[in-house]
């Protein structure tokens, strides 16, 4: 995955948005000496009464804001010097309702005066996010949300993850959405397909997961905001301003507080249909304005220069990324950011959680504090991430975020590569397979995905394809996925690697796939149209692709209702089961065996009503073999699941026959 982001930032250099600026920041060996100001609420602060416009920049000699009256021409009709305080901090109060009115910041160092920003703190922006805008928060408030509510989670694992990208999933001619691409779009209802197929909103809530993966839905760069007459294409990891939505799935990106709204409202349907809403964040660099990939540009930059990004010893910038910076999180300052920045995310927003992408560029520190502040808003907030980097940092190795620290968060729950690895072989490797398609030797992968990364007695961590010792305290810090936006689709991906197998065996390995995954202990998570097989054309790497190969393509919920349903069966055995996610690692050890393991077989059984089970016992075989497997039996069991059957309950003793390229499910009531 560090690959594939390294191809995408490069590519990303090639943005042309912004002029080269004219002030390049000093290194300053001192930088991780600021502490901030006593008072580190840097919002803007509105009321009808007065307005206060507030910044931190300890190195700027002066500060002024600009104020105008829409956010994207003309000149300011007033500019008024900000007042400093001995502490870094300056400030400016105006007097009035300032409700609607748009505004930049502007700094001085030493002699020169720093390009406009909206500001870090910015929470409302205009077209392109140049401007910012004092708003009154509340009349963007859609009837109900002062009632809205979270979900409820007894522990992480009992959710469903889907991840999507908001225009992928309605963009389609045929979605039969009536505002496709946008947020309304997303919770639209009674949407169809061309044969009369759910699509969209009524799709996901008819699939059964729990929470919707947004990919990053804050502002960014790539998208022009006012040409979208003109279809255009980002995931989104370039950012912009962090705490503002994306103009561009707004009805109306022009005015500031109609993003804002629509976002809310976006949030509440969810809410109201049960499902939870995720937001994927990139706090670790900033986005590339310009043809040379400019850091010193950014918003961070021009409030004070090079402080928020970490350098190397002779000065230039850090690149853990791969996108030409990363952020110090280290320093109080960013850190105080990040967790500001999250918290305003999960009050304004009522979110439900957030996945870190490049979170192993953080801190533990930060990463921690992250948790305990969220925990404090609401306990059933959860946070995920990448527990790795695109490269090299000056962070020392041991206090990085990564995923063979997750021990050391215990409220952090990190993706994964070992299982998704192991079912379907290395992301990097096009002609690599796994578990479901053929690979010998990575049963001992797969009983490591199952049981979420603990301490199990049962595994032997020198055969594990990645991790050579359990990285979790408890089985929901691991995230159980096999596919996701980044590189091939899962269909293509078994598509690439297995050019010798047929259509029928490639779906069956797809769906065996995510039979591990849905039945494993960790959190799992689906990639948006894997249920329906979705292919981007075999394309690795579709971060800007048009939508012809990003869209979900709702022919296929038809072509492939099968897979569709097998999944929906999945997701549901999940939630009707609590023996498939246990809290607690002692209560993995203490409840799950693993059985028979041999070539391209991994069997397992659930005991004591684990977990509250209605079943006593139950009785779990994946076979990836291409031939039927005769299966020995101790006792009598009812089968539960055998191929794409759900409903069998059939008695059986002795022995059975587990299909091929399946998984079969029994259970002791």
């Amino acid at each position: 995955m560090r690959y594939i982001i390294l191809f995408l930032c490069i590519l990303m250099t090639t943005i042309s948005c912004k002029k080269q600026p004219d002030y390049i920041p000093e290194v300053h060996e001192s930088y991780t000496d600021y502490q901030g100001p006593d008072d580190k609420n840097l919002w803007l602060t509105y009321s009808k009464e007065a307005t206060t416009f507030k910044m931190w920049s300890p190195v700027a000699t002066k500060v002024q804001v600009h104020l105008y009256k829409n956010g994207h021409e003309g000149k300011p009709f007033e500019t008024h010097p900000l007042e400093p305080s001995t502490d870094g901090k300056w400030s400016k109060t105006l007097t009035g309702d300032y409700d609607g009115t748009y505004y930049t910041y502007q700094i001085q160092v030493d002699s020169t005066w720093l390009k406009e920003t909206p500001g870090i703190y910015a929470q409302a922006v205009g077209v392109n996010g140049h401007r910012a805008m004092v708003l009154d928060l509340e009349r963007t408030n859609p009837e109900g949300w002062t009632t809205d509510k979270r979900l409820s989670l007894r522990s992480p694992n009992d959710a469903v993850i889907y991840e999507l990208h908001i225009r992928d999933m309605t963009i389609h001619p045929q979605s039969g959405s009536s505002m496709p691409g946008k947020y309304l779009g997303l919770v639209e209802e009674g949407t169809k397909g061309p044969n009369g197929e759910a699509t969209g909103f009524d799709h996901m809530r008819d699939l059964g997961i729990t929470h919707v993966h947004l990919l990053p839905t804050y502002d960014h760069y790539s998208i022009d905001e006012t040409n979208l007459g003109t279809p255009q294409f980002n995931w989104g990891y370039d950012p912009q301003n962090y705490n503002v939505p994306e103009g561009s799935f707004s009805s109306d990106p022009y005015h500031a507080e109609v993003r804002i709204k629509e976002f809310k409202e976006m949030v509440l349907r969810f809410h109201e249909s049960g499902i939870g809403v995720i937001l994927d964040v990139v706090y670790n660099h900033t986005g590339m304005p310009n043809d040379k990939g400019d850091t010193n540009s950014s918003n961070f930059s021009l409030e004070f220069p090079g402080y928020y990004y970490r350098q190397n010893e002779d000065g230039s910038y850090a690149n853990a990324s791969a996108c030409g910076n990363e952020t110090a999180s280290d320093r109080k300052m960013m850190r105080e950011f990040i967790v500001q920045s999250v918290s305003y995310w999960a009050e304004e927003y009522h979110l439900d959680g957030f996945r870190f992408d490049l979170m192993g560029i953080h801190d533990i520190e930060t990463m921690n504090t992250v948790t305990e502040t969220l925990k404090e808003i609401h306990p059933d907030i959860f946070v995920y991430g990448e527990g790795w980097t695109a490269g090299d940092s000056p962070l020392p190795l041991e206090d990085r975020a990564l995923k063979a620290h997750i021990q050391k968060m215990p409220a952090v729950t990190a993706f994964s590569d070992d299982i998704r690895d192991g079912l379907k072989g290395s992301v990097f490797d096009d002609q690599s397979t796994g578990f479901v398609s053929g690979a010998k030797d990575t049963e001992e992968s797969i009983k490591f995905g199952v049981v979420g990364s603990i301490q199990h007695p049962q595994i032997d961590y020198k055969a594990v394809n990645y991790s050579d010792a359990p990285w979790t305290n408890e089985p929901w810090q691991a995230i159980s996925y096999v596919s996701c936006h980044d590189n091939h689709t899962l269909y293509d991906k078994l598509q690439v690697s297995r050019r010798d197998a047929t259509e029928e065996d490639i779906i069956k390995m797809d769906k065996l796939a995510n039979a591990v995954v849905l039945t494993s202990q960790g959190i799992p998570f689906i990639h948006a149209g894997a249920e329906l097989l979705r292919t981007k054309n075999e394309e690795h790497n579709s971060y800007n692709l048009p939508d012809n190969i990003n869209q979900i393509d709702w022919d296929r919920k038809t072509e492939h209702a099968d897979v569709v349903n097998y999944y929906k069966n999945l997701i549901a055995l999940r939630k009707a089961h609590p023996a498939f996610r246990m809290s607690t690692a002692d209560e993995v050890r203490k409840n799950l065996t693993f059985k028979t393991q041999v070539n391209g077989l991994v069997s397992y059984q659930l005991s004591n009503h684990a977990n509250g089970d209605t079943w006593a016992t139950i009785y779990v075989i994946y076979n990836a073999q291409t031939t039927p497997h005769t299966y020995p039996l101790e006792g009598t069991w009812k089968t539960a699941v055998i191929g794409d059957d759900f409903n069998t309950q059939t008695a059986v003793s002795g022995s059975i026959t587990v299909p091929e390229l399946s998984m079969l499910v029994l259970y002791q009531e």
